[in-house]
């Protein structure tokens, strides 16, 4: 008995050496960390967590997410936790600086370029959806994938509008004399068409032939990953598999297979004699006269379809929307058309980049609805940010090597202070006012829709060309667009591009 005892003492003694290690491990580690804060800079404001691994601030992220209340939980948090000012601490598991500040997304994005990155983890987190394209690599990874893409974005390429034409015929064909119109649906196809015409020389037709199952995993894929990069170090126990995420990237792949099987079907020395004037030459030949690893050949193209078909879908979309809601507009943005180009004959290159209210449009719906909201970098040294430390908020922040940042373009876009007053005659920066353009440039850093600095979107005048494109020959052909949608919003999703979390039903006549 006694024996037995002195066995439970023992294990006691040993259970309360161990926790009192660990809570002075904790302490310790908590005191030398804010001693290496105190040299490298000031502390933002900091969002507290009354649960360990900042499980509460999880919980509230998930919720929120899931009834598409992201912008309002930026805008609470910053609210309440550092009213005034927009950067601020909070952590799922580790620290990590959220914030709205041009100053900081200038120095992430270029000025402090090389101390910012995507990071180990956020490679991880993206590598079995993005592997090593371009969106997911750093330094001379990320540089040889720009240099690879770059040819295929130049001005001839960008000039060849028949790619479009020939796609928005028959968009246009499906929006006549229907009595309402998903506009989303119908601008994931037309894209999707655009997008693989122009980067894979054949286009998938899904306007005529619906591709299903490659458009739902793909958005399966999406949300997937939203969720695994909002969960943080905790994303291990999202279950992967039940929400269909890998059988989703199985259809992805098999998708783009059938394009890489092609190219490398031809020899090394038939894709060498192949230039960007050649007819059918592809972005597809110019990756694979680089490399004929399938993997890499693989990333690359999810990549550039990633961009090249959701956020120039869902972008067009939030334009029709703002459209239907004030005829106002579409009756001035058409008549400019028919100033310019009339109803009938195709809008050159040039035409799109005269008419000044259509780029206005473009520019105001860029504005309100930035395609990529949330974003990420991660400090790749010991380093700062320029703006929020201190009590006023004016001191750099201490930055440690592997600190994730989050900065929201959605949030900084929409934030009152950075806008002329109302009292001024300036239209509320809530609403949809094409015509402020005419007499307002923004001030550096503080309208960013393609990101900037190095990493700045290497397909910016791809969207902007197709964009404009689209919206000129649908308003020729049509006079009306009739919002269907009884009066509801259109609300705000955000995965990884921003959509609109409801149907947007249109009619066009």
């Amino acid at each position: 008995m006694l024996q037995h005892l002195e066995i439970s003492l023992s294990n006691t003694h040993l259970l309360v050496a161990g926790v009192a290690l660990v809570l002075a491990y904790n302490i310790f580690s908590t005191i030398a960390f804010n001693a290496k804060l105190r040299k490298l800079g000031a502390r933002a404001p900091i969002r507290k967590s009354y649960f360990p691994f900042g499980l509460d601030i999880l919980y509230e992220l998930i919720s929120l997410s899931i009834k598409d209340q992201n912008y309002e939980l930026w805008i609470n948090m910053f609210d309440k936790w550092c009213p005034g000012q927009y950067t601020i601490e909070a952590g799922v598991g580790q620290r990590a600086i959220l914030t709205a500040d041009p100053e900081n997304i200038k120095a992430i994005l270029a000025t402090q370029f090389k101390e910012y990155g995507k990071g180990e983890h956020f490679h991880k987190d993206w590598y079995s959806f993005l592997g090593n394209g371009i969106f997911n690599v750093d330094g001379q990874l990320w540089h040889n994938s720009r240099q690879l893409i770059r040819p295929q974005f130049v001005k001839d390429r960008l000039s060849d509008l028949y790619i479009f034409e020939e796609h928005v015929q028959v968009l246009m064909k499906n929006l006549s004399g229907a009595p309402e119109v998903n506009m989303l649906d119908m601008f994931f196809k037309y894209t999707l068409d655009a997008a693989t015409h122009f980067l894979l020389g054949t286009s998938v037709n899904s306007q005529r032939h619906a591709q299903t199952a490659f458009a739902d995993a793909f958005t399966n894929v999406q949300r997937v990953q939203t969720y695994i990069a909002r969960m943080g170090p905790l994303n291990w126990a999202l279950p992967r598999n039940l929400m269909g995420f890998y059988e989703s990237l199985k259809i992805l792949d098999a998708f783009v297979n059938v394009y890489i099987e092609k190219a490398l079907a031809l020899s090394p020395k038939e894709l060498e004699e192949k230039t960007n004037h050649d007819e059918g030459y592809t972005f597809l030949h110019s990756i694979a006269s680089y490399t004929r690893d399938r993997r890499e050949l693989r990333d690359q193209l999810i990549s550039i379809l990633l961009a090249g078909r959701d956020t120039t879908a869902c972008t067009l979309t939030w334009t029709l929307y703002e459209l239907s809601l004030q005829p106002e507009i579409v009756a001035k943005l058409r008549q400019e058309i028919i100033d310019q180009v009339g109803l009938e004959r195709a809008p050159t290159y040039q035409d799109l980049k005269d008419m000044k209210y259509l780029q206005n449009i473009m520019n105001e719906t860029l504005r309100l609805y930035p395609i990529v909201p949330y974003n990420v970098r991660v400090s790749l040294q010991d380093t700062t940010l320029p703006m929020g430390g201190g009590h006023d908020g004016m001191q750099p922040i201490a930055v440690p090597k592997g600190t994730p940042i989050a900065y929201s373009t959605l949030v900084m876009q929409r934030r009152e202070d950075l806008y002329p007053s109302e009292v001024s005659g300036f239209p509320p920066i809530t609403k949809f006012v094409p015509e402020r353009w005419y007499s307002w440039t923004p001030k550096n850093w503080q309208y960013v829709p393609f990101n900037g600095g190095p990493r700045i979107c290497i397909g910016q005048q791809f969207a902007l060309t197709e964009m404009g494109y689209t919206l000129v020959r649908i308003l020729q052909r049509f006079g009306t667009i009739e919002n269907k949608m009884g009066g509801v919003p259109a609300g705000i999703h955000a995965d990884i591009v921003l959509q609109p979390s409801k149907t947007v039903k249109i009619a066009f006549k």
